[in-house]
């Protein structure tokens, strides 16, 4: 019988990513509002109210649609947020642009160095990046093929992502960094930081992306440990506070200053803060929390204004 049981819920859920899946294919077929209420319904598994978002995730849908502010398409822009950001924090915090181009037929392989980074500038989630470590051993054609595919990528149409509705679909090469003081061969360090109209509340760090073992561990602005299970696993690691930690934490409240929710990301090399990405969406609001007290307690720090709120 538990097998049986198991067998069913396994056939329950894919018949729900089915549906998710076959959804996002016809996507553009919905207005904004309904396509996104059937998505959260699919995901998430209830309907909420859009004039009383509550949750974390509820209130991300509700941004989605009535917090279009047209600067948020330069920010989720991985070419064009760095314009932005040097000259709200300064160009010493930027990661540098080692070329650009419309395709990836177009890259100009000769000029870029032996480690280097490259990246759709419209993409979400890890596609379309490529880490180079030795160009003398990189398939150029398999990379080739691999960015063309993620050039096709539609984060507004398939999870109504304004900001990316009008972002131009690029590729751009970044410097390959890595600490050099600590001789670490492991992932580059990433801070996350949840940012709520200006003010940094929550830190994610993830671990295990080039292994495959995924995980996630948060702290609060104090580095005490959050037990937080979001999306995936904690890790059994102790992370240690960087020293630039309240360096982070005040280019942080600069970048989402007047913002009612971002994410600011970091990378610390040689102890000195990078700025990453900026992301509006966190799993676009679909990813699920281990103990739901945390998406609502999460969803307290956005702030909507009841003005706002559409009758």
């Amino acid at each position: 019988m538990n097998k049986l049981y198991k067998a069913v819920i396994l056939l329950f859920k894919d018949r729900k990513r089915l549906l998710f899946l076959l959804l996002i294919r016809i996507a553009i077929l919905f207005p904004d509002k309904l396509y996104l209420s059937l998505l959260f319904r699919l995901k998430m598994g209830y309907w909420f109210d859009w004039n009383n978002p509550k949750s974390f995730s509820e209130k991300l849908q509700w941004l989605k649609l009535y917090n279009r502010n047209p600067l948020y398409s330069q920010l989720v822009d991985k070419y064009e947020v760095k314009n932005y950001v040097s000259k709200q924090i300064g160009q010493n915090y930027i990661i540098s642009t080692l070329g650009v181009w419309d395709k990836p037929e177009y890259i100009d392989w000769d000029i870029l160095p032996t480690k280097f980074v490259l990246k759709t500038t419209h993409g979400g989630g890890g596609v379309g990046v490529i880490v180079c470590k030795d160009k003398s051993l990189l398939d150029k054609q398999s990379a080739i093929l691999k960015l063309k595919k993620a050039m096709k990528q539609d984060i507004f149409t398939a999870l109504r992502e304004w900001p990316y509705k009008n972002v131009k679909p690029r590729i751009i090469a970044e410097e390959f960094v890595e600490e050099t003081e600590n001789n670490q061969n492991e992932d580059l360090q990433d801070y996350k930081f949840y940012c709520f109209g200006g003010e940094p509340k929550l830190m994610m760090i993830s671990t295990g992306r080039s292994t495959g073992n995924l995980c996630f561990d948060y702290y609060d602005m104090d580095w005490n440990k959050v037990p937080l299970v979001w999306d995936k696993p904690n890790s059994n690691i102790t992370h240690f506070c960087p020293s630039c930690f309240d360096e982070m934490k005040n280019l942080c409240r600069i970048l989402s200053k007047d913002i009612p929710h971002v994410r600011c990301d970091f990378y610390v090399v040689n102890n000195k803060p990078l700025f990453g990405e900026l992301t509006f969406f966190d799993s676009s609001g679909f990813s699920k929390f281990e103990d739901e007290k945390w998406n609502f307690k999460i969803g307290e720090w956005i702030d909507i204004p009841s003005h706002r709120i559409l009758k």
